[in-house]
């Protein structure tokens, strides 16, 4: 059974992993997590920690983690499937099919009935299939016949292949005759018929070339040609006319003739995540002929709110970068500049399923817009959608379009290097507020500054209420409009603090857990690593305690953690002198991957540390796989990077 991913992000995310947990192994609360002892190795003093907000648990004795899937595999020792299928039914989500429903993408295809064969009219011979019997095993039927009958059946109109086992000969044919045809196969065949068009159209060829298609581009989107007939594929398909009713291909009008959906149109194929055509575009040729773009329906096969348009073939070309566009011209002309990562929605406006689509391909993706007013007020639109979906570690950015251009002309007029340059210099999210909010308010007020801050309130209250994007962008904006005050440590400069002569990664997190101690998030894991003794695991430990009681000011907060860390007064002070943050301190995003950075390189030090000295044979394993994954981890977001 192939379980896709987002239905097991579904089930985990409806799962309260302390609950699960807590059915198994006696938790108690413990700063921000449930400890209690590890149920996969023995102890007296609990080291298991259970993370409601990240779903996760972690012993920090034999370093066993993952999630609630993972949790039940290892404490009961069973496979996937069978865990996932007990969480399916305490979530009530449900899983698919052993067998997929294949009646759904079934239809019944006619078949040509053929006149029965009489020795004076000969059928005449055009066989398709593949190596007929021979007809000397059937010498006492074949002495009625001028032809093979064998050889006849198979070459009537519509039979692809012979069964000898269905069908008895006679003196006439079972003229009743149908078999079953597969939705995803009648897609295929049509997807070849339109391409196979596209020769015998100079108007669609001549659409192509000007908006700068090559000719490998062409066959590589298998773009084709509907021609104007209004029954071309009634003509084409005689047995399928239910399928292509299924799929919306062929419509009935208030009159009841039937009609074929795109005439006069160059087509686009569209394909699913796996390949297999499942609708078509078809942009028309006619201006007389309206609406200009028309998408197949929804259909069993076919479900446009959650596909996106190049995602398939961005795939193909292994793209790291992904830019969600309007068009399908816009994605195609992208791609033959040389950018694989482009992505549109198939006429519809983006929403969530389209965006956790693309986040999953990478945590960084961009959305492009128009310069105009349209283009703003589908920005500010799509806010209120990608806003509940910026867990910690995602980023999304704004790439408006100049004036006059769409991706498609801009990367065609400008070129590549050009386009690639204005993309890496599109606004993050909370640039893009910022600039979003300054426009409409005067920020050289009390006023004026007052009511971004009420707008900005509206926007992070529909951010993850567990993640620190909300507080980071809130301080973010308070710096903007002069609000905060830059706080400054005090250091007693006759103390005798040259102890500290390198600054290494260890201080760089501490300094900025001090200054922004939201991103704790990030580095709380590393408390199952690090050494008691480091000052690092000792702020950590700090703010495990006080984290939930942090307060949204951020100089309050600042001050709380350093009172909570009062006795490291001095070395912190001087690591606080040392460091500097501006930069990381930028924008929210800057600080937060600084913090996960930061965090990704020390937990790898520190795992290889341990697996040194592996105290038994489990932790050992426990820690090589985890290093394994985190080195995988990092590999990729470097790749992305690139």
């Amino acid at each position: 059974m192939a379980i896709p991913q987002h239905t097991i992000d579904q089930i985990l995310d409806r799962t309260d992993i302390v609950d699960l947990i807590g059915q198994r192994v006696k938790l108690k609360k413990s700063g921000r997590t449930y400890s209690g002892c590890c149920p996969f190795h023995q102890e007296k003093s609990p080291s298991f920690h259970v993370y409601r907000d990240k779903q996760y648990f972690h012993c920090f004795g034999c370093q066993a983690n993952g999630n609630a899937i993972r949790f039940l595999m290892d404490i009961d020792h069973r496979n996937f499937i069978d865990v996932m299928k007990d969480l399916s039914s305490q979530t009530g989500i449900e899983l698919p099919k052993d067998n997929h429903d294949s009646k759904k993408l079934s239809y019944k295809r006619e078949t040509t009935k053929p006149a029965p064969a009489q020795a004076s009219t000969p059928t005449p011979v055009q066989n398709k299939t593949a190596q007929q019997p021979s007809s000397k095993n059937v010498s006492d039927n074949a002495t009625h016949f001028e032809t093979d009958p064998f050889e006849a059946f198979q070459n009537l109109e519509g039979f692809d292949a012979f069964d000898g086992s269905a069908f008895a000969f006679n003196d006439q044919y079972d003229q009743e005759s149908s078999q079953e045809g597969n939705l995803y196969d009648l897609l295929e065949n049509v997807a070849l018929y339109y391409e196979k068009q596209l020769p015998h159209s100079k108007i669609a060829q001549q659409y192509f070339r000007h908006r700068g298609l090559g000719a490998e581009t062409v066959k590589y989107w298998r773009l084709g040609y509907a021609p104007e007939d209004w029954q071309h594929l009634e003509k084409a398909f005689p047995q399928d006319i239910e399928g292509l009713k299924l799929l919306g291909l062929i419509r009935t009008s208030d009159s009841g003739r039937d009609f074929d959906l795109l005439r006069e149109r160059v087509i686009f194929p569209i394909r699913d995540a796996k390949g297999r055509v499942v609708g078509f575009g078809g942009r028309a040729l006619n201006d007389e002929i309206k609406p200009k773009y028309i998408n197949s329906p929804d259909s069993e096969v076919f479900h446009k709110n959650q596909l996106l348009y190049g995602l398939y073939e961005g795939r193909k070309l292994k793209a790291q970068n992904w830019l969600m566009v309007e068009g399908y011209m816009d994605v195609i002309a992208l791609q033959q500049a040389g950018i694989p990562g482009a992505v549109a929605t198939l006429g519809t406006a983006s929403n969530a399923d389209h965006l956790t689509t693309l986040f999953k391909q990478n945590s960084q993706i961009t959305i492009a817009f128009d310069g105009d007013a349209a283009g703003q007020k589908a920005a500010r639109r799509t806010l209120d959608i990608a806003l509940p979906l910026l867990n910690d570690g995602r980023e999304l950015k704004f790439f408006i379009m100049p004036k006059e251009h769409d991706p498609d002309s801009l990367v065609r007029k400008e070129g590549l290097e050009t386009f690639n340059r204005m993309w890496q210099q599109a606004p993050l999210l909370s640039d893009f507020i910022f600039a979003l909010l300054s426009q409409q308010y005067e920020i050289t007020t009390p006023e004026g500054k007052s009511q971004v801050m009420a707008e900005l309130n509206q926007l992070t209250d529909l951010l993850p209420k567990h993640g620190s994007y909300r507080y980071l962008i809130r301080q973010f904006f308070k710096d903007k409009l002069g609000f905060n005050k830059k706080w400054q440590p005090k250091v007693n400069h006759d103390a005798s603090l040259s102890f500290l002569q390198k600054i290494g990664n260890e201080e760089f997190a501490v300094s900025l857990l001090i200054n922004n101690p939201m991103v704790y998030t990030q580095f709380e894991v590393l408390r199952a690593y690090i050494n008691d003794d480091s000052i690092l695991r000792n702020v950590l430990d700090s703010l495990d305690k006080i984290f939930d009681s942090l307060p949204d000011d951020q100089e309050l907060a600042i001050y709380y953690v350093l009172g909570a860390c009062s006795k490291h007064h001095a070395i912190l002070a001087e690591i606080l002198k040392q460091i500097d943050l501006s930069d990381t301190l930028e924008s929210p995003e800057k600080c937060f991957n600084r913090a996960r950075e930061i965090s990704e390189g020390l937990n790898e030090k520190y795992l290889k540390i341990k697996l040194k000295n592996p105290k038994t044979l489990i932790e050992s394993a426990n820690l090589r796989r985890q290093l394994n994954e985190l080195t995988k981890k990092i590999g990729l977001k470097l790749v992305n990077e690139e």
